[in-house]
């Protein structure tokens, strides 16, 4: 496989705006080519339309020739069906003919067209079109240790036994066929009619069944196998979008999970987990795909890919949608396959058991195998997930990953394994099951970073929360410490957390803190800086029944240094964030029932460059900050339940803050409970 540079190429492209009906023999006349760089761009922009045309950058994962037509959102149905016989029409008009492969109607609106490259742009400049992508492939990403991981050691007695066996919960596999007689999974695998699939490479190529099996049926096998499978009472229900070397294609995918939606609008059933054990090149439209089903209920759990890179350069890996899976062997370290290995970074959420896994094989019904991959981690995560989902039904994706990361085993993985800016965004956190499964409220909270900003004055790092996720705080990091702090926004009506480079710097990083507590009804309180820059009353939670969760700041001009810090007076309830120097201060300000919240600190006596301070069992962290003795502070960011502040070697040094919550309810039940 290529390996070469792996972002989309987005090609912004020149495409008229489509005339009215009356105008459209003389549209069809219009000529193909760009405007020339002497045309007046000011008066070309009024007459341009916004399609944009987009293909991976693996050269030899492109699919040339065909493409994936996506229309404007709010697209009447009627005009797809328009929209491809003025494409077809205006083809044969200049000597080209089409070939229409599918219409997608239920998962969005536009459709799959086999057609020569030279017809593209005219495809760019139809009414309707919003962008469209080249086809390209994905590929599998392909008890023994692995169950053993993933149950509480204090539990350990040499038997895997899980909390239940997920028999109330479906998994939708879009993988290779499937041996569905094997022993293993017989009974409990249905293969729906369902295949689309790319002819295989090389004219000498023999089909034999067992090469054609064999990723699906050992997949099927880790997730509900008899023997070997983690969810052992899961059904599981195959789609065939493989070839019999492990290839596929992002249109096929497209149509498999629009065969998945369309059967859930004639059938529903919940809940419901779909299960992608493959990586392609970054793909817009299979990211916007996987939003679009999670936004039906369905949970999408993808394989990080394995090829020893940034798993945000693969798809469906980099859908912030998607519940990320990397892979580790059975010392709990980063699995490697050969030169290459899992993916990594900050779009995994979790890695899980994928290096050597032993499940069904297809060369026989009794036959066992090993298999190593992503894949093979994502179906643990599958089968954890569907176990979860057996005990609360109703969870969304959002609350399903905040318990998957809850239950995880925690700063295991030897990260000196990663590049080493990739150290600080990578989650080190393997999953796992508690001993017990219990329905019930819990403040669950994770880290989400955002890409490294630009390195301008003016760049801003961005990240935002997920599905139902609350925005309880935002930090900020920066390698070299030039930094101008952070916020939260609201944008589009949603909460962002924006951080700023600073001059000098060579990119900014934010940091949310994504929470979920169901009854929680959070406000980002401002007040700006004070003229004397004399200690301020800050900004605080004024409102009875508020918590403060967070604060943040932020200077647009000058020198910034790291000084709010959290105030929590329990005795008047009224909770503050409070500081000194010409920055504007954000309190994060929550109405949350049953919920309190303290502060703990740690302040090193001397320079340290590294400080840490971990919340008290039972408590979750809710907020992160530095309080600098002066300039030269990297930033904060939480851990999973620890705060952790980094100093540059030239500065002053700085104190680590937590803000700690918990719900009122656990602490009288705590000892009966499994959570940790």
């Amino acid at each position: 496989m290529s390996r070469g540079p792996r972002a989309l190429l987005l090609l912004g492209t020149l495409a008229l705006l489509a005339p009215g009906p009356a105008a459209e023999d003389e549209y069809d006349e219009l000529g193909l080519s760009f405007p020339s760089e002497e045309e007046n761009q000011t008066e070309v922009a009024k007459h341009l339309g916004s399609a944009a045309f987009s293909r991976t950058n693996k050269d030899r994962w492109r699919l040339p020739g065909q493409y994936i037509v996506v229309l404007k959102e709010e697209t009447h149905k009627s005009h797809t069906e328009r929209t491809i016989r003025r494409l077809q029409a205006r083809a044969v008009k200049h000597g080209y003919l089409t070939k229409i492969l599918h219409i997608f109607q239920d998962l969005f609106q536009g459709f799959l067209v086999k057609m020569s490259s030279d017809v593209l742009d005219m495809a760019l400049r139809l009414p309707h079109v919003d962008y469209i992508e080249e086809d390209s492939y994905v590929f599998a990403q392909s008890i023994p240790w692995n169950l053993g991981r993933i149950v509480p050691a204090q539990y350990k007695s040499g038997e895997y036994n899980p909390p239940n066996k997920g028999d109330l919960v479906e998994v939708y596999l879009l993988d290779t066929s499937i041996q569905s007689n094997h022993r293993e999974i017989e009974g409990r695998v249905f293969v729906t009619d369902f295949e689309n699939v790319p002819e295989e490479d090389g004219t000498r190529f023999h089909r034999q069944a067992s090469k054609c099996d064999s990723h699906g049926t050992h997949m099927a096998g880790v997730v509900s196998g008899r023997d070997a499978g983690v969810a052992k009472g899961a059904s599981v229900r195959s789609l065939r979008v493989l070839n019999c070397q492990g290839k596929g294609t992002v249109s096929g995918t497209l149509i498999g999970l629009e065969f998945i939606k369309k059967t859930l609008t004639a059938q529903p059933y919940t809940p419901l987990v779909v299960l992608l054990p493959f990586a392609g090149g970054y793909s817009r439209v299979l990211n916007a795909a996987c939003r679009l089903m999670v936004q039906t209920g369905v949970v999408m759990i993808a394989a990080a890919g394995n090829y020893k890179e940034d798993a945000c350069l693969y798809s469906p890996a980099s859908e912030p949608e998607v519940i990320t899976v990397g892979a580790t062997d059975f010392q709990d370290q980063p699995a490697s396959m050969g030169a290459l290995g899992t993916n990594f970074g900050r779009c995994v959420d979790v890695f899980a058991p994928g290096d050597d896994i032993i499940g069904a094989s297809s060369d026989c019904s009794t036959c066992f195998t090993s298999q190593s991959g992503t894949s093979q981690a994502a179906a643990h995560v599958a089968g954890i997930a569907a176990m979860i989902l057996n005990t609360d039904s109703a969870l969304t994706l959002s609350e399903l990953r905040q318990r998957l990361i809850h239950f995880s085993t925690k700063n295991v993985i030897n990260e000196a394994w990663f590049p080493e800016n990739q150290r600080l965004v990578t989650p080190n956190r393997v999953a796992g099951l508690p001993s017990r499964l219990l329905a019930g409220e819990q403040l669950y909270c994770r880290s989400v970073w955002s890409a490294q900003s630009g390195s301008t004055r003016s760049a801003t790092g961005v990240v935002r929360c997920s599905g139902n996720e609350e925005m309880l705080s935002c930090s900020s990091f920066s390698t070299n410490g030039k930094r101008r702090g952070e916020r939260i926004e609201v944008h589009g009506g949603r909460k962002q957390c924006v951080a700023h480079n600073a001059f000098g710097g060579h990119g900014v990083y934010a940091i949310a803190r994504c929470c979920i507590w169901p009854k929680a009804d959070c406000q980002v309180h401002t007040r700006s800086p004070t003229v004397d820059g004399t200690l301020t009353t800050g900004v605080g939670c004024s409102k009875e029944n508020h918590v403060l969760t967070g604060c943040s700041s932020h200077s647009l001009a000058g020198e910034f240094s790291d000084n709010v810090r959290p105030v929590l007076r329990m005795e008047t309830g009224h909770h503050q964030c409070v500081g000194r120097t010409d920055v504007t201060f954000h309190a994060s300000c929550c109405h949350a029932p049953h919920i309190e919240c303290q502060v703990k600190e740690h302040a090193p006596v001397g320079f340290q460059e590294k400080v840490a301070v971990s919340c008290d069992e039972g408590w979750t962290l809710t907020g992160c900050n530095a309080y600098s003795w002066g300039p030269g502070t990297l930033g904060a960011y939480a851990v999973d339940d620890t705060c952790v502040v980094m100093s540059a070697l030239a500065g002053k040094g700085a104190a680590a803050i937590a803000t700690c919550c918990r719900s009122r309810h656990l602490e009288n039940d705590k000892h009966s409970s499994n959570y940790k």
